[in-house]
């Protein structure tokens, strides 16, 4: 790691890493909100849906996730991802049932509307990237960066009092 120039203010708010990531986190979000709407869900919701819609496509037995899975894929709390569920379900997009091989989870899957939801939501990923106006390359880059952050704060205990 090198050292900051003494003559850059550490404390500059323009170089701060978190008011970049915060600034880019609304702007991102302002740029899903509209190509969700139609689809009716919202942000959050729709990482659920991609979460389930990834286990539909590589698991041929049907498995369903658990609550927990879902919770850990997404770095969330339970108590924050079961009103986003029970609403999933209002739409008619999943359904969630005790687990057969342990009472004490709760198992989640698509119902048929779900499923036919992603049709839809494919067109989503490239009209983000059209309206970022940044090359596929440089969002892989961001990618690649932002996740290498992600797993080296979540190493640090990053997250770990959010999540009990």
């Amino acid at each position: 790691m090198t050292a900051l120039d003494e003559r850059v203010d550490p404390l500059a708010l323009e170089h701060q890493v978190c008011f970049a990531l915060a600034i880019t986190h609304r702007a991102v979000l302002a740029i899903y909100r509209p190509l969700l709407e139609p689809l009716g869900l919202t942000h959050p919701q729709y990482l659920v849906m991609l979460a389930l819609w990834d286990r539909h496509r590589s698991d041929e037995s049907g498995r369903p996730l658990t609550v927990k899975e879902i919770a850990s894929a997404l770095q969330l709390d339970s108590a924050t991802l079961s009103p986003m569920l029970k609403r999933l379900e209002a739409l008619g997009l999943i359904t969630r049932t005790r687990s057969v091989s342990d009472e004490r989870a709760m198992d989640v899957s698509l119902t048929k509307a779900g499923i036919n939801l992603r049709r839809k939501a494919l067109k989503i990923p490239p009209a983000v990237i059209e309206r970022l106006g940044v090359g596929l390359d440089e969002l892989e880059h961001l990618h690649t960066m932002l996740t290498r952050i992600n797993r080296a704060a979540l190493a640090g205990g990053a997250l770990e009092g959010d999540r009990a």
